[in-house]
This record gives C-alpha cells, sequence and structure tokens, in this order.
C-alpha cells in the first residue's frame, strides 16, 4: 500500500518556511481566520464590480469570472513576491470611473478602456521595477503616514455606515442618520454592538464571528435570503465574450491618454495610502518610517492591474478592507492565501456568498475604522505645521470619498505650511514635485 512521504508536520514545516509565522508571532489558525476576514469584508465585489461594469456592455457572469479570477491572481502575487496580508482584487472608484466617465462620458469602447487599464498596468509595473514608487512611499513625512493611517480608517468607517444604511444623504444637511425602523439598519446597528463586544472580550476572531452572528439573526428579520442552491459550476464560456478583448491599439490614440495618466494615478496613490494606513496599523513599517520589501508589495499590485485588463476588468488594486483581516491577527502571506481560496471557491459557492448582506459586513468596516483612527497619537498635535496638514489629509478622506485625494491635499498642504513656517529643508525633495504635480492633477483632471 503506498502512502505519502509529506506529513502534516512537513507541511506545516512548508508553511513556516514560506511565511516564517513565528517570526511574524502568528499561527496558522490565526492567518486563516484572517484571511476569511479579509474576504468576507471584500467579497461585495465580486457583485459590485459586475453590476457597475456590465452597464458598459460587458456580460455581468462574465465580468464576475473576471472579477474573482483577478482578485486570486494578484492576491496570490502579493503573499509569494512580498509576504504581506494585503488582498487585492478591482478597485472601487476606479471601475465607477471606467464605466461613467471613459465609457459613457468620453465615449470609448469597453475593449478601449481596457486597453487603457492594460497600459497603466504596464506603467505600474515600469515604475515599480524603477524603484520610483518606493521611493515615493520613502519620502511620504511621518505626520501624513499616521494621517493617512487614520483617514482611511475614517474612509472605511464611512463606507461601513453607508452600507449598513445606518447614514444617508439629506437634501438640508448632506448626510443624515438612517432609519432604524429598517430591519436591515437595525441589524448593522446591533452588529456593531456584537462585534464590539466580541472584541471587548478578547474574542479570536471576533470580527469573522461578528459578520456570521449577524448574517444568521438577519434570517428572522427578512435580511438574510436564503440561497436558491448551493453549487453553480464555472465554465469558460461565460467568460469568453470579455477574456482577452482588451483593444491596446485604440488605447494608444493620443486623446485617451489623459485616461491612461487617471488610471495610473488614481492607482498608485490609492496602493502607497492602502500600504502605508494598513502597515502602520500591523507594525509593518520600520523605525524610519519604511515598509520592508515594498516594492515587491507594489508589483503584485502592478501585475494585478496588467492581468485584470486582460481577464477583463478594470484596474487591481490593494484593498483597504485588508485591515479587518489584519485587525484580527494577520501578519503573513498566508493569510492571503486563505483570502485566494475563498475567492476561489466562491467560483462555486456565489449562491451562498450572496446571502450575506451588506448589514453583516458594515459592522466589520466600522469597527476595523474605529481600530485604525488611534494612528493620530503619532501626530504632533501641538504643532500645528505638522497638524494641519495631516488633519486635511485625514479628514478629507471621507468627505471626498477618496484616499487618493486626501493623500494629494496633505502633500499640498505640507511643503507650503512647513515653507512658510521657515522650515523648507524639512521636507524631501521628492514632497516638493509630488506637491507640484498634485496641484496640476486638480487642474487639469478637476
Amino acid at each position: 500500500m503506498l502512502t505519502s512521504s509529506r506529513t502534516p508536520a512537513a507541511e506545516q514545516s512548508w508553511i513556516e518556511r514560506r511565511f516564517r509565522l513565528k517570526e511574524n508571532q502568528t499561527t496558522v489558525r490565526t492567518e486563516i481566520i484572517a484571511g476569511i476576514t479579509t474576504f468576507m469584508t471584500m467579497a461585495y465585489i465580486l457583485f459590485v464590480n459586475p453590476s457597475i461594469l456590465s452597464e458598459t456592455g460587458m456580460p455581468f457572469d462574465a465580468v464576475m469570472m473576471a472579477t474573482a479570477s483577478s482578485a486570486i491572481l494578484a492576491t496570490l502575487l502579493m503573499a509569494f513576491l512580498a509576504n504581506y496580508p494585503f488582498a487585492l482584487a478591482p478597485g472601487m472608484g476606479l471601475n465607477a470611473y471606467f464605466a461613467y466617465s471613459v465609457v459613457f462620458g468620453l465615449g470609448y469602447s469597453w475593449q478601449t478602456a481596457l486597453g487603457a487599464v492594460f497600459i497603466s498596468g504596464i506603467v505600474f509595473v515600469l515604475l515599480s521595477l524603477s524603484g520610483i514608487r518606493e521611493m515615493i512611499i520613502d519620502a511620504v513625512p511621518a505626520t501624513l503616514k499616521s494621517a493617512i493611517g487614520a483617514g482611511i480608517g475614517l474612509f472605511i468607517a464611512f463606507i461601513g455606515l453607508q452600507n449598513g444604511g445606518l447614514v444617508q444623504s439629506d437634501p438640508a444637511t448632506i448626510i443624515g442618520i438612517g432609519n432604524l425602523g429598517e430591519p436591515a439598519v437595525f441589524l448593522a446597528a446591533v452588529g456593531i454592538l456584537i462585534t464590539g463586544i466580541l472584541l471587548a472580550r478578547r474574542v479570536n476572531g471576533a470580527i469573522l464571528w461578528g459578520i456570521l452572528i449577524t448574517t444568521i439573526l438577519g434570517i428572522p428579520l427578512g435580511v438574510t435570503a436564503m440561497p436558491d442552491g448551493f453549487l453553480k459550476m464555472p465554465s469558460f464560456s461565460t467568460w469568453a465574450p470579455i477574456f482577452g478583448k482588451l483593444d491596446i491599439g485604440g488605447a494608444l490614440g493620443i486623446g485617451i491618454l489623459e485616461v491612461i495618466f487617471a488610471f495610473l494615478f488614481v492607482d498608485l496613490f490609492d496602493t502607497i495610502g492602502t500600504l502605508i494606513g494598513v502597515s502602520q496599523q500591523a507594525g509593518f513599517l520600520d523605525k524610519e518610517g519604511r515598509l520592508p520589501r515594498a516594492n515587491k508589495a507594489l508589483l503584485a499590485d502592478a501585475f494585478g492591474t496588467v492581468a485584470g485588463a486582460i481577464f477583463g476588468t478594470s484596474t487591481v488594486t490593494t484593498y483597504v478592507e485588508s485591515a479587518s483581516g489584519v485587525a484580527v491577527g494577520g501578519r503573513t502571506g498566508f493569510a492571503n492565501l486563505i483570502t485566494a481560496g475563498c475567492f476561489l471557491l466562491s467560483m462555486f459557492f456565489l449562491p451562498i456568498i450572496a446571502i450575506v448582506p451588506s448589514a453583516a459586513t458594515a459592522p466589520a468596516l466600522i469597527v476595523v475604522g474605529a481600530m485604525m483612527i488611534r494612528a493620530v497619537l503619532d501626530i504632533s498635535w501641538s504643532e500645528m505645521d505638522e497638524a494641519l496638514p495631516a488633519f486635511i489629509a485625514m479628514i478629507a478622506m471621507p468627505f471626498t470619498y477618496s484616499i487618493a485625494t486626501g493623500i494629494a491635499l496633505g502633500f499640498i498642504v505640507y511643503p507650503v505650511v512647513k515653507v512658510l513656517n521657515g522650515k523648507a529643508k524639512e521636507v524631501h525633495a521628492i514632497t516638493y514635485i509630488l506637491a507640484v504635480l498634485f496641484v496640476l492633477r486638480f487642474i487639469y483632471l478637476g
């Protein structure tokens, strides 16, 4: 009788050698919980991304396949290249820009728009290989790094409040409180309390348990819909209408250079902001505030965008929801293996994944936002030339609904305030360059 020479100990040894769990003070169990938690908080992209891109004429089911496939590949690249628990998928905001601005607003076909995404991805790769992107991360002032972490916390908390219906648009005050009498809104509020209590009691995997318990509680409330089935086998014939259909030649036309630049700009600084913010929360930054293996992390993001365009989706980027996995202890790329595995399984079990309501994942985002806001403690609030740029960067993220815009405003205000305060030498040369570029960005792209 043949037996396998590979034992559980050997498997554990491979995991330890590859991902250095002990060195990063984590365990297999913790990484598994972190990977699942990250997936649960970003699984909405499986449905939201196709719903947006399908308005351009791209088949919904095909985009869903492209979304899952690009998330799997890019998340695995991050795991093996950089060994960080940062998951990736097609980015929100960028998909809306793809559909509503590029296709509807400028009149380009979705094939040409995919070509623009591909070209921007190639530029990402070249910038990453040259080390320029890493230099930009290293040039971010310490006070802005703290502000970015806190700002992202406010941003994802705001997203959670919206997803849970706890805040809503109000013509008189712009935003207002949601209707707690609605079952979904009530469930989201209860979910916050459940998750907060579990965290206060230091329950392992508290955020994941919060999502699952809230989903179950949503069944009698009519918020959690029961699945029509359990399995749905993926098929390449479903994917074929968009796979490899990008029009690179059309995207090279001079009229679309602005589009390529916009994809490049937003992905570059969304990724940088997410890496800094989540890395600060996880304790990955060194004493100089630098992220080890940053270039490898950026390469994973860049290659993910290139592959995503071929698969048939808009720009792939590092997800701020990775903070939820970090919050439960995720520290290595092994968590990413779990997240990627969940995306793979989701391609077969989409009917089950679909039952988790936004009211169940919203509390996780709100609680993680509360965890990330503590980064403000590292800002020198008594020094206005440090405090003002940090505050503007931090508050602009939720108010403009853009991490990149918050970073841009912070970079513009920081050198201006420093120069006017007679501290021009404290500002890194790259910071001055970026400030000028950001000003031009606002003038040119509005």
